[in-house]
């Protein structure tokens, strides 16, 4: 089985009760929110990719104000043709950015196609990856460890 690990960095942006998310198709086609964020590039500071992925993906510029912790997945994927299986562990950081500039707009040529503010207490009826109610209790309580025991995995 093929080994792959990614690493990556996301925003949680709230303001004024509502929370920046941005539209990305599943796997089957669906279109689900997720957080602003992505993979690091090779040398890239995990901050600078949180930056970079948040402008690209929502327009905005935003200063990063503080590291609300880090959520690790492991998940087996079959194989596909010719190729292995994939033994996948995703190690995602999770900042808090405040918006600084910039005009809200969909990103180009990219992984999502929609990016909006939802209000805080919508966000549970929307279709979204799992990764959002992890950054969300990480927001809330703010643990010690970083570490969001209890929300869902994945």
């Amino acid at each position: 089985m093929r080994e792959n690990l990614r690493v990556a960095a996301y925003a949680v942006c709230v303001r004024d009760g509502q929370l920046l998310l941005a539209r990305s198709p599943a796997p089957d086609g669906t279109p689900e929110w997720v957080l602003p964020g992505g993979g690091m590039e090779h040398g890239e500071d995990p901050h600078d990719t949180v930056v970079r992925e948040l402008f690209e993906e929502t327009g905005y510029t935003v200063e990063v104000t503080g590291l609300l912790g880090v959520d690790s997945v492991r998940r087996s994927f079959p194989r596909r043709g010719l190729r292995r299986p994939v033994d996948h562990h995703g190690v995602r950081l999770l900042y808090e950015a405040r918006v600084t500039g910039g005009d809200l707009r969909p990103e180009t040529g990219g992984s999502t196609d929609l990016a909006a503010w939802h209000p805080l207490t919508e966000v549970p009826a929307l279709t979204r990856i799992p990764l959002v109610d992890t950054a969300l209790t990480l927001w809330r309580e703010r643990p010690p460890s970083g570490r969001a025991a209890d929300a869902r995995r994945g």
